[in-house]
């Protein structure tokens, strides 16, 4: 195993992956930047990127490696903070994430993305209008998660098969419903703002899926 960092804008680089060669980038990589990276990744056997930095970090590399199809490439992720997909994967942060992210073993894990080709590691959240309540209905495979009016819809990940879980979320937690687990979360509104892993869509949406790629990602754990 051949280690590279990404450094992910400017958190702290734990002590462990000092000797690790590192590349800088925005703390969203650009495709650019991811592109360069993966270069030099080409020249090494059995490489190995460590994502310092937050979930919309993580998701932009993943998107590329998937776009560029380079999904053999393993991937660790070491956040100085807990996250969604710290929780989702199972994973720690700061120094423990370091560590193994330079001991851990890559697991082949399902990959959740979306209709517009972006990966998802933490949690997609579905609003309506400006925020607002969300009017339309959709789907979790065969299951109904809601018809009508609800105040958002939220989907995460999981670390085994189907793949993905999604939820009608309220304004209050006491109204949240349960998960429901499947392969992919159908969509229908009459306008849908997306934010996925923290970063709001530019533009609303009438329909919108996410689903499991037809390849796995190699994270590490």
């Amino acid at each position: 195993m051949t280690p590279f960092v990404l450094q992910c804008g400017t958190p702290l680089l734990p002590i462990t992956l000092t000797d690790v060669p590192l590349t800088s980038a925005s703390k969203i990589p650009t495709n650019d930047e991811c592109d360069t990276l993966f270069s030099a990744l080409g020249a090494v056997l059995d490489p190995r990127v460590i994502v310092l930095g937050d979930d919309a970090s993580l998701a932009a590399v993943l998107t590329r490696l998937m776009r560029t199809e380079r999904l053999h490439i393993e991937l660790a992720f070491v956040p100085e903070t807990t996250t969604a997909a710290c929780s989702n994967y199972r994973l720690g942060s700061g120094s423990r994430a370091a560590k193994v992210a330079m001991t851990g073993t890559a697991t082949p894990t399902p990959l959740i993305r979306d209709d517009a080709g972006k990966a998802i590691v933490g949690r997609a959240l579905v609003e309506g209008h400006a925020g607002g309540d969300l009017e339309g209905e959709a789907y979790v495979d065969d299951t109904k998660l809601f018809s009508g009016t609800v105040s958002g819809v939220e989907v995460m990940p999981t670390p085994e098969m189907p793949g993905l879980k999604g939820r009608v979320i309220g304004r209050r937690r006491l109204f949240e419903r349960r998960w429901t687990f499947g392969r992919a979360m159908q969509l229908g509104a009459n306008a849908a703002q997306l934010t996925r892993d923290g970063v709001p869509g530019d533009r609303e949406v009438e329909r919108s899926t996410f689903y499991r790629h037809d390849q796995e990602w190699l994270l590490v754990r």
